[in-house]
């Protein structure tokens, strides 16, 4: 009996009812790198998720937007910095397990924005990865970090 006639095949090809509930968050963030190889992060305001801890600036990605689009406006809304899109490569990711589980794509970029404004309120400053590796993290961020041994020194 050929695969798609009837019989056993037809118990495998029945119509399942699935939800549209997403199972994870996609966030992008950027790790900019300035000429002397230092990175951009941020401090995460009290009131949010990881309060106080540093991060790789960024945000969640909007229903039906780009991830690099939605890295663009995050640094714009966050930072007061204007990026360009084609200058954003992608690099990392880490995940974290939630409900929904987070997935954070990393970005790294070396173009020339300007000084930051943080336009939320937060703390940001330039950081080598060494300062950087000392300073208290976000846990996801903290293991983006790691996987840079070097990268910013040129």
């Amino acid at each position: 009996m050929p695969f798609s006639q009837g019989g056993f095949n037809k118990a495998f090809f029945r119509k399942v009812n699935v939800q549209n509930i997403p199972t994870y968050m996609l966030v992008v963030a950027l790790a900019l790198f300035d000429e002397k190889g230092r990175l951009l992060l941020q401090q995460r305001l009290p009131e949010k998720h990881h309060g106080g801890m540093w991060e790789f600036p960024g945000g969640k990605v909007e229903s039906l937007e780009n991830p690099r689009m939605a890295l663009v406006r995050e640094i714009a809304e966050e930072l007061a910095l204007t990026l360009d899109p084609r200058q954003l490569e992608p690099s990392f990711f880490a995940e974290e397990g939630a409900d929904p589980a987070i997935v954070l794509n990393l970005y790294t970029s070396r173009q020339r924005v300007g000084e930051p404004r943080g336009l939320e309120g937060q703390e940001w400053g330039w950081f080598d990865p060494a300062e950087a590796k000392e300073l208290p993290l976000a846990p996801m961020d903290r293991k983006l970090l790691s996987r840079f041994a070097g990268f910013g020194a040129r």
